[in-house]
């Protein structure tokens, strides 16, 4: 029951739960104890409402932002307590009182203040948001940014200046037992704080405690840019939860052999950026990012595809190529919108053949194969368990935006796969997974995900009473006594290379030292060691948040049950054993048919009566009918073995570079161009994409260009289908 209530007052937990109860039924009873009238009954119900409301506010409970939405906001609840504290000096018979008449010039003036200091704080964090925010680029030296101004006076500032006001009810409520003075003292401690807290911010809107203004930054960005001429972007734009899909290519970035760029469109994306050692660009403005000078890039990479990449997109003296942020056969691999780039880089064969069978206009010339750098970290399957409890991850994908039964097995199937395997004989040990977006959109997607974990906790919960499983206690205990040093160090670590401040200052400050990161990754997999030998072998465990991370996952367990993902393309580099649930119910020949990655699996129908034969093959690798497969289908969905991918990826990004450069070489001017007539010459340069004429001039560039263009490699038809244009070096606005 009180699970139910939690699910339909959107709350985290039973704590949760019981403060909004209190908040909500807080104020009935003020009115009621001012009505009555009782001062004690009336001080004890405000202490409860002002508790409950801030544990509501720290948790950023769901309920308390909904409640701003039907005008109860927390401005509101406060003045509601003022009104109902002056209903109970007037049931008190004090409104003739010098105290009554205190309170209620104390409230008016306490909120005449709240105008001023929202408009304060408001004022500081506008001026103090830079036109683009960045990581690991010297902006120090270029720009003055001053600091930001100190974390108590701008964290949750509404709510502390809303809580001024405690000296004043409090004193008011004490005045009625003991001296009036005592009301006099909290109102005037009420007003003269908020006033003080006004003043306190005033400096902050002016002179040097104010960033420079936006042009300044940029050409500062502009400057740093030229002196580091980029050479590959990687360009994203998304939500704060698609965060995983840039950060799963920093690696990469970290290793090739150009100087990476990192370029992000969404000041959330970036909060949620993993370390990294790549200059990271956050530019939320479209004419911002058009007007930079990124003149000095060959190749830009795209990991998603969403319409803020056109802004990318419009810059001709740059090759663009979409890598995608997985490989799998979803729709959305094979999305129309490839069209747009000179490339297409897919893992393996797989990818290739994808866009050739759907036939949305992606030729195959412009497709490469680069294999998934990404998968390194992924070790491959080394016989079957010994003298332990196999491990089987259940890691399905997420419900997706179109309501395809297809998309994933959680809803239909995803108890009965469960259920199955915590009550196998001989027995598993369960790893679930799921997709950070599951419950997103469907609520049927998120109640099964709710069930499913309370099962695998609840199985937990009865295999650790069970005497058939013992654990080295001892053993136990180092590991966790190790995690928690780990954690501490990784904490300290955090602390040190993060900002105290705002953005501003992040970007200021924002630089990652090269020793720090490499004790960062180090203590992150020793983490990861120590974090999967800090319970039982033989436990069930619900993996939440980033931590550990899904390749991690993968090394640690035997097989794994699925969806029609890329999360299956990246388990088969493992070579191990594996599932995937046919969850619309096409068949298993059709469903083969239609999907590359399943062609070694064990497909599972929705009652998941076909998971004993995975449970075989991990039991039983010997035997194992699919695993040469398996072999198989990974050289034909990741490419071959050697050479490594980040080599083939370094390759192919050289290769593109050339082109770029060929084909920039074939836009300069002309010797003759001076013979041009200059207006015509100013129109063109002016000009934008689909503007221009044709002109003797351009025909003749055109000419050259193709010649160039001949002799870098490139195809004819790429040559054909280029503009015969002439592009500046930089051009703005």
């Amino acid at each position: 029951m009180i699970s139910t209530a939690i699910r339909l007052a959107r709350v985290g937990s039973a704590a949760e739960l019981a403060a909004a109860a209190l908040l909500i039924l807080g104020f009935p009873a003020l009115m009621l104890a001012a009505l009555v009238p009782s001062v004690p009954a009336f001080a004890a119900v405000t202490a409860v409402t002002y508790l409950a409301d801030h544990y509501l506010h720290r948790k950023g409970s769901y309920l308390v932002n909904r409640l701003s939405k039907i005008r109860a906001g927390l401005s509101i609840r406060f003045l509601i307590r003022q009104l109902l504290l002056v209903l109970l000096l007037a049931r008190l018979s004090l409104s003739d009182d010098l105290v009554f008449y205190g309170a209620v010039a104390c409230f008016i003036a306490f909120y005449g203040l709240q105008a001023p200091h929202g408009a304060l704080v408001t004022l500081i964090r506008n001026r103090r948001r830079m036109p683009v925010a960045t990581r690991n680029i010297d902006l120090r030296s270029r720009v003055r940014i001053p600091d930001a101004p100190p974390r108590r006076l701008m964290h949750r500032s509404a709510e502390k200046m809303l809580h001024l006001d405690l000296p004043a009810v409090a004193g008011i409520l004490l005045s009625t037992a003991l001296h009036p003075a005592v009301a006099f003292t909290g109102t005037g401690l009420t007003v003269g704080l908020g006033c003080l807290y006004v003043l306190v911010l005033m400096p902050y809107v002016r002179g040097r405690k104010v960033p420079p203004r936006a042009g300044a930054v940029l050409a500062a960005v502009d400057d740093w840019l030229t002196g580091y001429k980029p050479e590959t972007v990687l360009y994203f734009s998304g939500s704060k939860d698609s965060a995983y899909q840039v950060n799963m290519w920093l690696e990469t970035m970290e290793r090739l052999d150009t100087r990476p760029l990192v370029i992000l469109r969404e000041r959330v994306v970036l909060r949620g950026l993993a370390p990294t050692t790549v200059p990271v660009l956050c530019v939320p403005g479209g004419v911002h990012l058009m007007n930079l000078d990124l003149s000095s890039v060959r190749v830009a990479l795209y990991a998603a595809n969403v319409g803020k990449n056109i802004h990318l997109l419009r810059v001709p003296t740059m090759k663009h190529v979409f890598i995608g942020h997985g490989d799998s056969d979803k729709l959305a691999s094979v999305n129309p919108y490839s069209k747009v780039y000179d490339e297409v880089w897919t893992a393996g064969r797989a990818g290739r053949d994808r866009y050739a069978i759907a036939d949305v206009g992606v030729r195959d010339d412009d497709i490469v194969e680069v294999g998934r750098p990404q998968l390194a970290p992924v070790r491959s399957a080394r016989g079957g368990p010994k003298d332990r409890v196999p491990t089987v991850l259940y890691a399905p994908t997420w419900e997706g935006w179109d309501g395809n039964p297809g998309n994933t097995s959680i809803v239909l199937a995803g108890e009965n796969i469960v259920t199955k395997l915590i009550t196998a004989d001989p027995p598993v040990r369960v790893l679930y997974k799921p997709h950070p977006f599951t419950g997103n959109v469907s609520e049927a997607a998120k109640a099964a995900h709710r069930r499913i974990a309370a099962l695998v906790e609840e199985s937990a919960a009865a295999r650790a009473t069970d005497s058939r499983f013992t654990a080295d206690s001892a053993a136990l205990d180092r590991a966790k006594a190790e995690l928690a040093r780990i954690e501490a160090r990784l904490a300290e670590l955090a602390g040190a290379g993060g900002s105290k401040g705002d953005e501003a200052e992040a970007t200021r400050d924002g630089n990652t030292e090269v020793d720090r990161h490499e004790e960062t990754a180090r203590l992150r997999a020793e983490w990861n060691d120590a974090y999967w030998r800090s319970f039982p072998s033989y436990e069930h465990r619900v993996i939440k948040g980033a931590q550990p991370r899904l390749y991690d996952c993968f090394n640690v367990c035997d097989a794994m049950v699925s969806d029609i993902s890329s999360v299956v393309s990246d388990f088969i580099a493992s070579g191990k054993p594996y599932a995937v649930t046919d969850s619309a119910a096409v068949g298993a020949d059709e469903f083969r048919r239609q999907n590359t990655a399943v062609r070694a699996a064990v497909i599972l129908s929705n009652g998941a009566a076909e998971l004993g034969g995975l449970l075989d093959a991990v039991r039983a690798p010997a035997a194992d009918p699919l695993a040469d497969a398996r072999a198989e289908l990974k050289r034909y969905l990741l490419g071959p073995d050697e050479p490594k991918s980040i080599d083939r990826f370094n390759t192919a990004l050289a290769d593109l570079a050339l082109r770029s450069e060929a084909r920039n070489a074939g836009r300069q001017p002309r010797p003759g161009a001076a013979n041009a007539d200059p207006a015509e010459t100013a129109e063109l340069v002016d000009a934008v994409p689909g503007q221009r004429t044709a002109s003797a001039g351009e025909t003749a560039g055109a000419m050259a260009g193709e010649t160039a263009g001949a002799m870098a490699g490139e195809t004819a038809g790429e040559t054909a289908g280029r503009w015969p244009e002439r592009w500046p070096e930089r051009r703005k606005g």
